[in-house]
């Protein structure tokens, strides 16, 4: 049986992501300049953080998707419980990140903000996993699940806004010189965090669960290692989680180092968030034609397609070597709308991934899986703090005074690095991922026999 969903559930399943995307807009947008203009926390250290952070969660992810999966179905649903219990612990794991104790040394800040980020991302696998792999147990129709897809990534786009206008008035001067102001940020990132509990709440009492299974026993340590074995010999899954781990980086590289770049190079901090708003309103207007666009080429293709676009419009802008601001943002906005395509239909890819693991390999843990999944596309986060922290030392970067030299270089980063990782997710795409359209639908009827 197939699930038809109402405009109250697809609008409460985008207000979860929508929620989500105000504190992970925080970690994406404002944290990074946070720890290096503020905390003083040199960049090697904060590389170090975010690729010791993403290793952990090579444990905590699938150890959490293993125990949703082992519990029994709670009157609440089985995934969807999680988003009530968790809401509020993540906006206050989110405040305290931008808590700045006075008196500590380099060294001090540093472990704080080692404390205080793991468990930001411990919490947020608790809130992630359970709220991902909700969608296949709201519906199984594949065109339901595009829609959710299209709803849940408008949602997401829209919850990174906060946190980019917090950047661009955290702004104060200083003798005259601009600097970012902690009472702003932490009375911002509040605000921020507060707001998304509020929004992920609404998606819990707005939602439901329609498809129910038995309760799964749990795994011993042999069941959970052979479960993990059959998803990494699965092509599409390793295929379009390493596609979504360097579609993420390049975002999160971009909302990050875009800070930098607004403020040093173009000496506008305002422009970050017109750049971003650039790349991705263009979601805006997709999202009417997505669907009629799916069924008429497949989403591979016009995934490979978009990521094809936006990797040639960054190409293009390290070629221009442009000053001009209103040139860049005029890129940024064509590249947006490749960006869009992937942007709207990833998770629905990754739901046409778990479905095809289930129906070829018999793997029916969906929140194994896709906390699975969910972990290698959240290494994004440690491959964008590789490019971003390596980038400003090989630049010199230096919060009070940067060299022409330095610029060029920042501006050469800002925009070659999001190319190379925009052209590896097509060739990926579009030479190595065997699920399209003819592939979907042969899947699709192959369940249906069953």
């Amino acid at each position: 049986m197939t699930e038809k969903l109402t405009i109250r559930e697809r609008f409460g399943y985008a207000a979860g992501d929508f929620g989500m995307q105000f504190v992970f807009g925080l970690v994406s947008s404002v944290l990074q300049k946070y720890y290096t203009d503020v905390l003083r926390i040199p960049t090697a250290l904060i590389m170090v953080l975010f690729i010791v952070a993403r290793i952990w969660d090579a444990v905590n992810d699938p150890m959490w998707g293993a125990y949703v999966d082992s519990r029994p179905v709670h009157e609440e649903g089985r995934y969807r419980r999680w988003i009530r219990v968790v809401s509020l612990p993540l906006a206050l794991a989110a405040i305290l990140m931008f808590v700045k104790i006075p008196g500590l040394s380099t060294t001090g800040y540093f472990i704080y903000a080692c404390i205080t980020y793991t468990a930001f991302g411990m919490i947020y696998t608790g809130m992630n996993v359970p709220y991902g792999s909700m969608a296949s147990v709201m519906t199984n129709d594949d065109h339901e699940r595009s829609i959710l897809s299209v709803f849940r990534a408008v949602g997401s786009t829209l919850g990174t806004v906060p946190a980019m206008v917090l950047i661009m008035l955290c702004y104060v001067k200083v003798d005259g010189v601009r600097t970012m102001s902690y009472s702003r940020i932490l009375i911002g990132a509040t605000g921020i965090a507060l707001l998304s509990a509020v929004f992920t709440r609404c998606c819990y009492r707005m939602t439901k669960e329609h498809l129910y299974s038995a309760p799964k026993a749990k795994q011993d340590r042999g069941e959970l290692n052979r479960t993990l074995r059959t998803i990494f010999k699965s092509r599409p899954f390793l295929i379009l989680s390493i596609s979504a781990m360097l579609f993420l980086s390049a975002s999160v590289f971009s909302q990050s180092y875009y800070a930098y770049l607004a403020d040093k190079y173009f000496g506008m901090p305002s422009m970050q968030m017109l750049a971003m708003v650039c790349q991705y309103l263009p979601v805006a207007a997709v999202m009417f034609f997505i669907g009629k666009w799916v069924k008429r080429f497949g989403r591979k293709t016009l995934c490979a397609a978009g990521m094809l676009s936006a990797g040639v419009c960054s190409l293009i802008l390290y070629f221009l070597q442009t000053h001009n601001i209103w040139v860049f943002l005029g890129m940024c906005l064509l590249s947006g709308i490749g960006i869009s395509f992937i942007y709207l239909q990833i998770w629905a890819l990754a739901a046409e991934v778990i479905d095809w693991n289930k129906y070829k390999f018999g793997v029916t843990n969906e929140a194994t899986s896709y906390s699975l999944f969910s972990f290698i596309r959240k290494l994004g986060h440690a491959v964008s703090a590789i490019f971003i922290n390596a980038s400003l030392m090989k630049i010199g970067y230096s919060v009070d005074n940067l060299t022409d030299e330095a610029l060029h270089g920042m501006y050469n980063s800002s925009v070659l690095i999001p190319a190379i990782l925009y052209l590896t997710v097509f060739v990926l795409l579009q030479f190595f991922y065997p699920i399209g359209k003819k592939e979907m639908a042969e899947l699709q009827a192959e369940a249906a026999g069953k």
